[in-house]
């Protein structure tokens, strides 16, 4: 049984205004406007997926209706895409005069899919030993050259100009006062 799914790019029917269409689609999907701005956006947008044949024609139809060109897809459609596999790489140089230059990796393809990437040239980073430092050395920054010579510190128990408490409020004679 064949599964569809059915997707919108933004296109309108043939004759059909863009204010209109998305009234109807926002009626139909009772959606806001922002959603269905992105659905005018330009990206494609898969709607509704899983369906069998009859159910996505009704889905079609509904939104040519409404004034909405949409596509439907027969998802369970195998789209097979012909590779063309590279050569498989040339033997190792026997000479050193025709060798790899030093510090680059040389690496022989596991099967005909590697062999695309038999020609790059990759430097050998290596693996460095366990336990090895692998940051660089942090480089010595200079002080700044302050001029602190005239500032002084003022002796023990002087006043350096802090805030003074307030003073505390004068509570008021309630003496006089009975509760009847």
């Amino acid at each position: 049984m064949a599964r569809y799914e059915i997707a919108f790019s933004g296109e309108l029917v043939p004759g059909a205004q863009l204010e209109v269409v998305q009234a109807n689609l926002a009626k139909l999907f009772q959606a806001d406007a922002q959603r269905i701005a992105l659905l005018f956006s330009g990206r494609r947008v898969v709607i509704k997926n899983n369906l069998d044949e009859a159910a996505a024609e009704k889905y079609r139809s509904t939104l040519e209706r409404a004034g909405a060109r949409v596509e439907v897809i027969d998802i369970d459609a195998q789209v097979i895409e012909e590779i063309e596999l590279a050569p498989p790489p040339v033997a190792a140089p026997a000479s050193p005069v025709d060798a790899q230059p030093t510090g680059r990796l040389v690496v022989a393809p596991r099967d005909e899919y590697m062999a695309a990437f038999a020609n790059v040239d990759a430097p050998d980073f290596g693996v460095a030993a366990l336990g090895a430092d692998l940051q660089d050395g942090k480089a010595q920054i200079a002080p700044p050259a302050l001029d602190l010579s005239s500032f002084s510190l003022a002796p023990v128990g002087s006043d350096m100009g802090q805030a003074k408490a307030a003073p505390a409020a004068e509570v008021p004679d309630t003496s006089h006062l009975k509760l009847v």
